[in-house]
């Protein structure tokens, strides 16, 4: 290895010089490539990924609901209202209530729901009080305020409460046997309560 090393090496000083210059600057070149080359692959890690618009309409959308607002307002329709509106304000959406609108036929301070329909009543007019007033009278658990849940019997403002939390955590009501699984409610409270409930 040593003898090939010293035929290969000109005799000449100025070839000598030569082909040290030669060397060192491939030596040069491939450090330099080295350096890119790890900055190239390093970097690719760093870049950053911005949210898309979809992010973004997700993240809105969570924070809204439709509803359809019928019957005696000034513009009936489907209305896009923030979560925990009440019905007054998909109301207020809709140009409020019409000259013959009934206001006893709705509960303008109840919680909305996502997909509701709410139907403003008009004076006078038969379906704004029922053909059946027992119907009327009830109460929906899947959108009552605890308030409206404090009516019933044998519910307090505590297990009303308790009804309403669970309702949010686990989504509406499938039946009225649901409410069994609420904590606090049993047969006989269900029982007292049945025929002053409904979906």
């Amino acid at each position: 290895m040593v003898e090939w090393f010293v035929k290969a090496v000109p005799e000449n000083a100025t070839s000598r010089r030569t082909l040290l210059i030669s060397a060192g600057a491939g030596v040069a070149a491939v450090a330099v490539i080295g350096a890119l080359w790890s900055n190239a692959t390093s970097g690719s890690g760093d870049v950053a990924i911005q949210p898309g618009a979809d992010t973004q309409i997700n993240s809105q959308s969570s924070n809204t609901l439709f509803v359809q607002v019928v019957g005696a307002v000034a513009k009936p329709g489907v209305y896009e209202i923030p979560v925990d509106s009440r019905v007054m304000d998909a109301v207020a959406l809709a140009g409020g209530l019409s000259r013959n609108a009934d206001p006893a036929s709705l509960n303008l301070a109840r919680i909305v729901q996502d997909g509701e329909q709410i139907i403003v009543g008009a004076a006078g007019d038969a379906r704004s009080h029922s053909v059946s007033p027992s119907l009327s009278d009830k109460v929906n658990i899947n959108t009552a305020s605890v308030a409206d849940f404090d009516t019933l019997p044998r519910i307090g403002v505590t297990l009303a409460e308790r009804i309403v939390a669970y309702r949010d955590a686990h989504g509406p009501f499938a039946g009225i046997e649901s409410l069994l699984e609420v904590p606090g409610i049993g047969d006989l409270t269900l029982a007292g309560m049945r025929d002053k409930i409904t979906l």
